[in-house]
């Protein structure tokens, strides 16, 4: 399926960097979040990443591309306002990341 370029241009992706993140309590897969996306606050992102890390403590101070207009939508009761921008197919996962350190809130063009 194409789409446009101009819906293309639609989407705000923006490196962030993890600043924290916690197990969700009783879900197998979700992991909740804390994002510096060059905002005043940090948003919160529920994500089903967890199974792919055996120490989630490896994710904090890493830098990915969220997409940050995506409507918020609540996940076992939690607020998420994005969503990480992963890859993967079958036993492989991926998170992306810029080759460089940059500025929280640097977008993706």
């Amino acid at each position: 399926m194409s789409i446009s370029y101009e819906d293309f241009a639609k989407l705000d992706i923006r490196i962030g960097t993890i600043k924290t993140a916690e197990v969700v309590e009783g879900a197998d897969r979700l992991l909740k979040l804390e994002v510096d996306i060059g905002e005043e606050n940090p948003r919160q992102i529920v994500s089903g990443i967890r199974e792919y890390f055996e120490d989630i403590e490896e994710l904090v101070g890493r830098q990915c591309p969220f997409l940050v207009n995506l409507e918020a939508r609540t996940i076992r009761g939690l607020e998420s306002q994005g969503m990480i921008l992963a890859g993967g197919a079958e036993d492989v996962f991926t998170l992306l990341h810029p080759g460089t350190k940059v500025p929280s809130g640097t977008p993706i063009k």
